[in-house]
């Protein structure tokens, strides 16, 4: 096979990976552009399937804004997953190193229990994590969307195998520092594992922002209510079928994640990809 035949088929292969991705990509944004085509349509053309620059206006989005307290939603929001984040931190990133590189009876099991919760949706502790906000007093309040998510077996697992990925002499270092095992993981692990907190951070924030199957079970009113709790009125009553305006609230809802997704969108990356392959 000659160099000419080798560099012709690694061409091949680039091209059709573009293209593979090219595609790819238009699949996943071509619902985000149906949104933000039907949210800036009239009434009167959201159906007739007109592709056009031509007769666009943001009435939807102005409807949307006035038809709900979105700095209510978006300061709950807020608070809600700044609130899960920060606990998930202070759990998990000591749990990981604990699983990562301490050795103790018991670690391994441990370590498959984690595991094991992975697999475990919500909805299966769904009734007793209720049943104790319930018998605390919380319901309809913030803690009652913040406490139960304070800790994370994604988390644990994500920063486990992001540590592996830390040279053990900066261990061995720290230690004959004196360095004890909490200020370890806070001065060691902790500025070394800013891609996965960034990784990490970015896939909490969004499914705890998105979430509306817990708000629904633990809210009764507005007062605590998220993003996607509040906008389901929306999709209810005399606004079903006004999809302009559906459409225009669901972009409104997700642009604080778009815009917070274009700052993090490297360490993103980075982030992910020690926890794909470490041992």
């Amino acid at each position: 096979m000659t160099a000419r035949t080798t560099r012709t088929r690694a061409a091949f292969r680039q091209i059709a990976l573009h293209v593979v991705l090219a595609i790819a990509g238009i699949l996943v944004l071509l619902p985000f552009l149906v949104m933000l085509r039907t949210a800036l349509t009239p009434d009167d053309s959201i159906f007739r399937g007109t592709l056009g620059l031509h007769g666009l206006t943001v009435r939807h989005f102005l409807d949307a804004w006035n038809r709900a307290p979105w700095a209510h939603y978006y300061r709950n929001g807020l608070l809600a997953v700044a609130g899960i984040y920060i606990g998930q931190i202070l759990t998990c990133l000591p749990a990981g190193y604990a699983l990562a590189r301490l050795r103790f009876r018991g670690s391994g099991t441990a370590t498959w229990v984690i595991l094991a919760c992975l697999a475990m949706p919500t909805q299966i502790i769904a009734l007793p994590v209720f049943l104790m906000i319930s018998r605390v007093g919380w319901l309809d309040t913030l803690p009652a969307l913040i406490v139960p998510f304070v800790t994370s077996a994604f988390g644990i697992f994500v920063f486990r195998q992001f540590i592996l990925t830390i040279p053990q002499s900066l261990f061995d270092a720290a230690r004959l520092d004196g360095v004890g095992p909490f200020g370890v993981v806070w001065r060691v692990v902790l500025p070394n594992v800013r891609p996965a907190l960034a990784a990490f951070g970015v896939l909490s924030v969004m499914g705890h922002w998105n979430d509306l199957f817990w708000p629904s079970v633990v809210l009764r009113t507005q007062r605590a209510a998220t993003v996607p709790y509040g906008i389901v009125d929306f999709a209810s009553g005399e606004g079903g079928t006004d999809y302009g305006t559906q459409m225009a609230a669901a972009a409104i809802a997700a642009i604080p994640l778009v815009i917070a997704l274009c700052f993090v969108q490297r360490q993103f990356v980075q982030g992910l990809a020690p926890s794909a392959t470490a041992d």
